[in-house]
């Protein structure tokens, strides 16, 4: 995590007595990762959050996996998928997978139940709407635009707020997500020359301090689904201190970097997974050598798939393929990809782009899930060839 926080009621020293008005003492939870080695955080609960009265096997939404075969570049129309009566956890549609990260969208309207995800963190990114994240860490409030990161074993809710469904592209890792080693001291600070810094986070501001017996929690872990039920509500934390936590940061506050010719997209990179990056395009002054073409060369990534999400504003490399607002594209390894005919032409002499997408890229091949197929525009692996269909609706 970017840095040490404490929130609520804490001791001053680390594992001494801390009691409770009534004279019994709090109960502290370390929750850390890599075995006592990398970040962590000390909970203190009200109640023993080893405390469970009930565990049964649950049964989740079923997912399908298939390669991308045959092997092309494919366009999915998320806002396809949109419909009423979905939680933004059991709700998700699955898209694209491999062993390394599950990539999901959703439109919410409803809460949904607490969840624990003990096979990796969560880097979620609000298309549109507003979320509130609860957890024993204390609640984090998410509008348009926002990244949040919800670290590995953290129980949490996701309650949309607003008028409108919340929007989501859940980004699922099978490990642990941050900022690029690159932006970081070797005592965790950002660097002068990262994108953002501390000052652009946030964290939980203070204890939910929620009551209640008789808890339901679905736990997915590296052998399926559990459904417990804890003795107390685990929201029940009066104070914690640590560096590991539920964060969120607006891809808004992202600075870009730019230079006088075609910036190659490490320069946009927000965050690291294992085995795959996430970046931000974000509005920019674009290339400003007076030879510059602005838009993308073509390139052909042998290592990784490339997964564009468009979010917003306007898509010059993209012109002519019917990608919009919601758009999914996908570039796999083994196909070589570049803008759409003509977009080199009409950049040159643009000077600012004003666009906004997440890019994931993985460095194992993605495979197409069940919702994938039913929001696929089918024509266009052949844009470059012929122009595409005006997008549906």
């Amino acid at each position: 995590m970017p840095y040490y926080r404490s929130v609520g009621e804490v001791p001053r020293k680390r594992h001494t007595q801390f009691r409770q008005p009534d004279g019994t003492l709090y109960t502290e939870e370390l929750m850390g990762q890599e075995g006592f080695s990398a970040d962590s955080s000390l909970l203190y609960h009200r109640h023993a959050p080893t405390a469970i009265v009930a565990a049964e096997a649950y049964d989740p939404p079923a997912v399908t996996r298939v390669p991308n075969l045959p092997l092309k570049p494919r366009h999915l129309r998320t806002h396809q998928l949109d419909h009423t009566g979905a939680d933004p956890i059991l709700g998700r549609r699955y898209l694209l997978a491999n062993d390394d990260v599950r990539i999901a969208y959703v439109s919410a309207d409803r809460p949904s139940p607490l969840f624990r995800d003990a096979t990796g963190d969560h880097c979620l990114y609000l298309e549109s709407g507003s979320l509130r994240v609860e957890s024993p860490f204390g609640a984090l409030d998410a509008v348009a635009g926002d990244y949040v990161i919800i670290p590995t074993s953290t129980i949490h809710r996701l309650v949309p707020t607003g008028d409108e469904p919340a929007r989501l592209l859940a980004i699922e890792a099978a490990g642990h997500v941050g900022p690029p080693k690159r932006y970081l001291s070797v005592r965790g600070q950002f660097l002068e020359h990262s994108p953002y810094c501390e000052r652009d986070v946030r964290g939980p501001d203070g204890p939910l301090l929620v009551g209640g017996s008789d808890v339901e929690v679905l736990v997915r872990h590296r052998r399926g689904w559990t459904r417990y039920v804890y003795a107390h509500h685990p929201f029940d934390v009066v104070g914690w201190d640590g560096h590991l936590y539920p964060w969120a940061f607006s891809i808004h506050d992202f600075e870009p970097i730019t230079g006088r010719i075609h910036q190659p997209p490490p320069v946009h990179q927000t965050f690291q997974g294992p085995n795959f990056v996430i970046c931000s395009f974000v509005p920019r002054k674009v290339d400003y050598h007076p030879d510059a073409i602005p838009v993308p060369y073509n390139h052909h990534n042998v290592d990784s798939d490339e997964m564009l999400f468009y979010t917003g504003g306007n898509y010059e490399a993209r012109r002519g393929s019917g990608i919009g607002q919601g758009s999914i594209s996908l570039h796999p390894s083994g196909f070589t990809h570049g803008p759409q005919p003509g977009a080199a032409e009409r950049s040159i002499g643009v000077d600012f782009f004003d666009e906004l997408a997440v890019m994931v890229d993985t460095f194992r091949p993605l495979d197409l899930c069940d919702a994938a197929d039913e929001c696929e525009d089918p024509a266009y692996a052949w844009t470059w060839a012929r122009p595409a269909a005006p997008p549906a609706g």
